[in-house]
Order: C-alpha cells, then sequence, then structure tokens
C-alpha cells in the first residue's frame, strides 16, 4: 500500500468518526457551544460525513470525487483553525485541526500532481 493510499484511508476514516461525533458525541455539542457556532454542527458533521465518502468513493471511482472531497475537507480543517485561533486556544489545541488541514491539502495536491 502507497502511504497516499494510506493517508487517504486514515483521513476517510478520521472524518467518517468526527462527522459521526458532530451528531452523538455530547463532548461535540459542548464544543460547538464554546465555539460560538451551536447551528453549525450538523452542518459540519454532515460536511464530514461527504467528505470521507468522497475519498472512499473516489479510491474505487478516479481521483476527481477524492479532489473535490479533500478540497472541502481543507476548506473546512482551515476555518476550524481560524475558529481556534479565534478564540483564543491554546496552540496545543489548534494543531489536530492544522495537522488535518495540512495532510488533506497534501493528499489532494498529491492526487492532483499523479492526474
Amino acid at each position: 500500500m502507497k502511504i497516499d493510499e494510506f493517508l487517504g484511508l486514515f483521513l476517510a476514516f478520521s472524518f467518517l468518526f468526527f462527522g459521526f461525533s458532530c451528531f452523538f458525541a455530547p463532548r461535540m455539542k459542548k464544543e460547538f457551544e464554546r465555539y460560538g457556532l451551536p447551528q453549525q454542527r450538523k452542518l459540519t458533521g454532515i460536511l464530514q460525513l461527504l467528505g470521507s465518502a468522497g475519498i472512499f468513493l473516489g479510491m474505487f471511482t478516479g481521483p476527481t470525487l477524492s479532489l473535490i472531497a479533500l478540497a472541502g475537507l481543507t476548506i473546512l480543517m482551515s476555518l476550524g483553525v481560524i475558529v481556534r485561533i479565534k478564540i483564543k486556544d491554546p496552540w496545543p489545541a489548534v494543531l489536530p485541526a492544522l495537522t488535518y488541514a495540512l495532510l488533506c491539502g497534501y493528499l489532494f495536491y498529491a492526487i492532483l500532481h499523479q492526474m
């Protein structure tokens, strides 16, 4: 398995987990309230689940769907970084969102470069 395939699976499973967490984890409900964005919780979960599905399906149908999903997830996670900076979270709390934004952006670039 190539590193890009492994990274794709890792991201797809991660966002599947995070997407469902937005709907069912009480901790996520509290986090979105803390961000001042309680009304965006379900939308965020839907976008994460769609991104996860797009990465998975793109592995079997061709890179276009993966590219769309990764672009969306890169933007979503970049917005997450901005929100955490705006509410003055400490840097260790910002790092997971930043890491996911960078990983999604990297994989987007890697797939685009292979085309």
